[in-house]
């Protein structure tokens, strides 16, 4: 039973990774005038590899990709967010493969779990897409700090360690299920899942090494479905969501399957003072910024 449901949620995965590279290219195809660069740089390449290879890790990628992206000025503010969840959609694929597989969840809880962070995110890139720079800079600046605080709350132990559960049911299902939903929504502002996910499953009384294939599944399904509005918008960087894609990858697979584990607590304080600061710069960038009609 349980083998099956595998079989179709990476029969599912599969559609849904096939169905986003085909609408990505031919939309990309699409939107490029003649001569307009596509190679990713090696800066691309390489914060993709940095970014996923710790994402697969559990540190997470997006507050560090949004770190380096505005402090190194590689993507403009406002195309952050969309680069974020088209760049990095495919190396979660890998991710999500790999955690499904090798850690036991219940799958029912597994399966509402990614279907709530998938209507959150479908909701959330309709209005993000939309939204000028300045609001973007302002939500991602007050997102980041969250983001810094969910992290030392981890690091410091400050939340509870969880539980042995492997699902859920009844009243820790709906709220398992309405917190997902709103993570999923986050998301498409640029603010990453995992931690927060890690939190919530832990404080629902689950086991939390069920947290990865929850977070990465989740992420896998979401992030198709929210890039999908970014790329037709346009609202997103090119050549940096290739380099993410591109580098991200075998960074994921290696990761996963080869390296599976490192002390990365020195690396999470290290994320949380590059998050910080680039909250400080992201805030301060709206509050200079010209007013903008929405």
């Amino acid at each position: 039973m349980v083998l099956s449901a595998k079989a179709v949620l990476f029969g599912l995965l599969a559609v849904v990774g096939v169905a986003f590279i085909a609408i990505w290219a031919r939309e990309a195809r699409r939107a490029r005038a003649p001569g307009d660069p596509i190679r990713p740089t090696a800066v691309h390449l390489v914060i993709g590899f940095v970014t996923d290879f710790l994402d697969t890790l559990g540190v997470g990628s997006f507050a560090l990709t949004t770190s380096l992206f505005k402090l190194g000025r590689v993507v403009d503010d406002a195309n952050i967010p969309g680069t974020l969840n088209v760049g990095h959609a495919v190396p979660t694929f890998a991710e999500a493969v790999i955690f499904i597989l090798v850690v036991n969840v219940e799958m029912t809880t597994l399966v509402l779990m990614i279907a709530a962070a998938v209507a959150g995110a479908w909701i959330g890139a309709g209005v993000v897409a939309r939204w000028p720079r300045r609001r973007i800079q302002t939500g991602m600046g007050v997102l980041l700090f969250v983001a810094a605080a969910i992290i030392v709350l981890r690091l410091t132990k400050t939340v509870p360690g969880g539980g042995d559960a492997l699902g859920l049911s009844g009243p820790r299902l709906a709220i398992g299920l309405g917190g997902n939903f709103v993570l999923g929504a986050l998301m498409t502002l640029g603010i990453g899942l995992y931690a927060p996910c890690m939190i919530l499953v832990s404080l629902l009384g689950m086991n939390a090494t069920t947290a990865f294939p929850i977070m990465m599944g989740s992420c896998a399904f979401l992030m198709p479905a929210a890039s999908v509005r970014f790329v037709r918008s346009g609202r997103y960087d090119l050549r940096a969501a290739l380099g993410l894609t591109i580098a991200g990858t075998p960074a994921a697979i290696i990761a996963g399957l080869v390296v599976k584990s490192l002390p990365v607590a020195a690396v999470n304080w290290l994320v949380v003072f590059v998050v910080i600061y680039t909250a400080t710069a992201m805030l301060r960038s709206a509050t200079s910024a010209p007013k903008e009609i929405a």
